[in-house]
Order: structure tokens, then sequence, then C-alpha cells
């Protein structure tokens, strides 16, 4: 089954990292897309785990403090295919979307995308006088080294496209009660029923 995981910078990078760093751990076969628009647009636009330094919102009224990095936590923390992309480049986005979801393993797809509510910074010609695809230069994503020195660059240029790709083991081959495929398409013998039930009665 193709497992798709949608949801923006905060719940991703802030109430929900400790759950992000392990599926990326893990490496679990999921594509998770983060619109990231750095600020909690939804909730009236106070400052976000990935807003800039300096930032002001009714939350940070001296501005923000140093963000979370998404591209590198995801590499340190075992992704085996980190991409970024921007919603100002459909096409270069669709592309990027359905290389993660081809991919086998943890797809994280973080996606600039300007919040025109709260986030008067970070606009689309912000990001467009800025993003360059590393495809565009020789670049190899599957140097770990060079993708954490890409994951480090933001401000006047930020790369875009797939920062880093390794193949590395999913998680569900590496459970013996898994590694047939899923429980429920699983045969399960009588007599493997009968010694757990022995044991637990």
């Amino acid at each position: 089954m193709i497992v798709i995981a949608i949801s923006g910078d905060g719940d991703a990078y802030g109430e929900g990292s400790n759950h992000f760093i392990h599926a990326a751990r893990r490496n679990h076969d999921i594509t998770y897309l983060v619109h990231n628009n750095q600020v909690y647009g939804l909730t009236k636009g106070q400052a976000s785990p990935t807003s800039d330094v300096g930032f002001i919102t009714k939350t940070t009224p001296s501005g923000a403090a140093s963000p979370v990095n998404p591209i590198a936590l995801a590499i340190v923390s075992g992704a085996s295919f980190v991409g970024r992309g921007f919603a100002g480049d459909i096409d270069h986005l669709s592309n990027l979307i359905k290389k993660g979801i081809t991919h086998r393993g943890f797809a994280l797809i973080d996606i600039l995308q300007p919040c025109v509510s709260f986030n008067h910074k970070n606009t689309f010609q912000w990001y467009r006088e800025r993003v360059y695809n590393v495809e565009d230069e020789k670049y190899d994503p599957s140097d770990k080294k060079a993708a954490l020195e890409k994951a480090l660059i933001w401000g006047e240029r930020i790369p875009i496209g797939i920062i880093y790709e390794e193949n590395l083991p999913v998680y569900e081959d590496q459970l013996p009660a898994l590694s047939d495929g899923p429980l429920v398409k699983q045969k399960i013998a009588p007599r493997r029923v009968e010694k757990l039930l022995a044991e637990f009665i």
C-alpha cells in the first residue's frame, strides 16, 4: 500500500517532531509531504519551528529564535530520501513528489509554500529570487556529507530537488512478522495459534 502523510511545518517539526525523527530512523515506507510556510498559518500567525531568526509575530515580538533545519534533521535522523520543492514551481515539485513516492523507504519532501496571510517575508517572489535546482549542477545526492552541506545553505540561495537519497533496508522488511507481507494476508497455522494460546491461558 502506498502511504502518503501530509502536514505543515508546525506539526511536522514542532508538535510531531518526535514521531518524525523515529519514522525517519526506522525507514518506514512513507512519503511525508510537509507544507513549510515558516509560520503557524492556521492559528493566526505565530512563529513556527522554521521561522527565520528575528521573524516578528504576536508570540515573538522581539523576533523568532534560531529555526529547525528540517533537511539536516531528516538526514541525520536516517531518512533515506530527503527532498525540497517550491510551491511556485509545480512541474518540478510534482516530479519530486513522484520520485519520493516511488522511493522505497522514508521520503521527506519539504515544500516551501508561502503563507500569503501571515508571512509577508518569505513570499513567492522572495523564493523565486533564491531557489535553484541541485540537478542543474554537478551534485551527487548519495553523498551524505555533501547533502549535509547543502542542507545548511539558506538565505541568498536555497537548494531544491533531491538533497539526499540512499537505499536502506525498509523497516517492514526487517520484522519477521511482516517480512512475508501484511498479517491480514498471511495464513496462520492452527498449531501456531494453539501454541500461543497455551502460553497465555
